[in-house]
């Protein structure tokens, strides 16, 4: 098998996901946004589809789960901690002040003050705190991911540390839900967790071949995922139709088997590269620019044209905040964190010294499943979120 540096194929499922949401929240939003009627009675055209966009977040979360766990293999809980925060924070923390100059317009400062500090850790969902943009929820799901994540890097990730992990997570979260457990509810996420223990087990079958076990990881997600999403169909999102959820759910789960077992490779247009990279900012900044903008411009412009303008403008500040504050922010973040580990290693390897020299690790044997050759794996990390 060809090494590969990245899967193309992703950058394009992430980019067309975060459009969905972007859509969404434009045409296909039923209650108040950007413009000063729901985005849906504004353009029914295509609001009717538009609405089910915000499914890109559940195909978001699948790709997510495989990316993670390429990302975190070979790495210890510290390293893959920073490599999270070096990936999500500078981003986000320009997103935040941009969510914060816009909150104090059209609020006229009140509140901000109480919101810059608990949004800035990226913590205020657990401190029941409001966000400054409401699509930081999402990451608020994926901190839990990454803690579980975090908790198996620390016991040494392995083919066989993450059957068992995934089994138990499983099962752990529709044992809590059947208890009404909120502690552990919290912190397993059973709405959530089949997209991310799917997408694990997804790349699992990338990296080590298909067996029936890591089908049936993948099956019984799908199965819960069906049931989570529908649950969501006629509570959070009313009035969305059960069955279509069920199709876009089901053909998520399609397009990430088409991407585990190699179908999609055939994608390598490189341009596809900044597409993937303009995803995080551009789920981040959107509906915060659009606020004023189409203010600013609606109904000077009519609809259509105010909605072109609204999506150009949000890819071109995502386009700004990564080349202006993700990619400098990102290096100068991990220079930091990574000479912070410095001490830690040093006392690991009973130097003393404090001269930064890292401890020589063995690493545990990889367990590959029988008659199935290990492939190579994906050099880059993908995901953002």
């Amino acid at each position: 098998m060809t090494r590969r540096a990245r899967l193309r194929e992703l950058d394009l499922l992430r980019f067309l996901a975060a459009l969905a949401v972007v859509l969404y929240h434009f045409t296909g939003f039923g209650n108040s946004g950007p413009w000063p009627e729901p985005a849906r009675r504004l353009f029914p055209e295509i609001g009717d589809i538009t609405r089910y966009g915000y499914l890109g977040v559940d195909l978001f979360f699948v790709i997510s789960g495989f990316v993670i766990l390429m990302s975190a293999w070979g790495r210890g809980p510290g390293e893959f901690g920073i490599s999270r925060l070096v990936r999500l924070m500078p981003a986000y923390w320009a997103s935040v002040l941009l969510g914060v100059a816009v909150y104090a317009v059209f609020r006229e400062g009140h509140g901000v003050p109480g919101l810059v500090i608990p949004n800035m850790t990226m913590l205020q969902g657990g401190l029941g705190v409001e966000n400054v943009d409401a699509v930081y929820w999402t990451l608020w799901i994926e901190t839990h991911f990454y803690v579980l994540v975090a908790v198996l890097a620390g016991i040494g990730i392995t083919y066989r540390s993450c059957l068992v992990f995934m089994a138990a997570w499983t099962f752990a979260g529709v044992f809590a839900d059947e208890a009404g457990n909120k502690l552990l509810q919290v912190m397993l996420v059973p709405t959530w967790s089949p997209y991310f223990i799917a997408g694990m087990a997804l790349y699992m079958i990338h990296r080590f071949g298909p067996t029936l076990l890591l089908w049936g990881y993948v099956a019984v997600s799908w199965l819960l995922a069906l049931h989570w999403s529908g649950w969501r169909a006629g509570s959070a999102f009313k009035g969305s139709d059960e069955l279509v959820v069920g199709v876009i759910v089901t053909g998520i789960f399609a397009l990430m088997i088409l991407v585990a077992t190699g179908r999609l490779s055939r994608i390598r247009w490189n341009g596809l590269t900044i597409f993937g990279a303009l995803t995080y900012p551009l789920y981040l900044v959107h509906s915060q620019l659009a606020l004023p903008l189409v203010d600013a411009v609606y109904p000077e412009l009519d609809r259509w044209a105010a909605l072109a303008v609204a999506i150009a403008a949000s890819m071109v500040l995502a386009y700004a905040v990564h080349r202006l504050v993700e990619r400098p922010g990102a290096a100068w973040l991990k220079a930091k964190l990574l000479a912070s580990l410095k001490p830690m290693r040093s006392a690991v390897a009973g130097t003393g010294t404090g001269s930064g020299a890292a401890p020589v690790v063995s690493t545990p044997r990889e367990t590959v499943p029988a008659q199935q050759p290990a492939q190579h794996q994906p050099g880059a990390e993908l995901v953002r979120h």
